[in-house]
């Protein structure tokens, strides 16, 4: 991969919404389902990273062990500190630390300022065009 390339802002989603500490999972699971996405940050009332909610997370931890999805917050499953990526991070640091905290997503940063997500689809997806010519460079990997 191209140095210059292989930074996690290069193939982040950008423009991230986040769900609000206090939104009930009814509402993060609606807000899910309006950006078509599985994942969103957990953004505190301050703007702060709390943490990331996915669907799974509805589900598993949520719904399964009898939470009251209109009465639950968001916040009940932000728990540590957020693991995050620096945008001029590159895609093996994302993979490894992916990996080493077995997330399949990570919130990006610059610093102190959410600016997108980065997946582990994202990376993989990347690694594999990295194979396949590039004309800009007119020569194959």
């Amino acid at each position: 991969m191209s140095p210059k390339r292989n930074k996690v802002r290069n193939i982040m989603t950008g423009g991230t919404e986040c769900v609000s500490e206090n939104d009930t999972m009814v509402e993060a699971a609606k807000k899910l389902a309006q950006l078509n996405v599985d994942a969103l940050p957990i953004c505190g009332e301050d703007e702060t990273l709390r943490g990331m909610i996915t669907e799974h997370d509805l589900v598993s931890r949520g719904l399964a062990l009898g939470k009251n999805p209109n009465e639950t917050k968001v916040g009940e499953f932000g728990y540590g500190k957020p693991v995050t990526i620096g945008a001029a991070d590159s895609l093996e640091l994302a993979l490894k630390t992916m990996t080493d905290h077995n997330v399949r997503r990570l919130p990006v940063i610059d610093g102190k300022e959410l600016i997108g997500v980065i997946s582990i689809t994202d990376v993989v997806n990347k690694i594999d065009t990295e194979g396949q010519s590039d004309p800009a460079e007119g020569k194959r990997n």
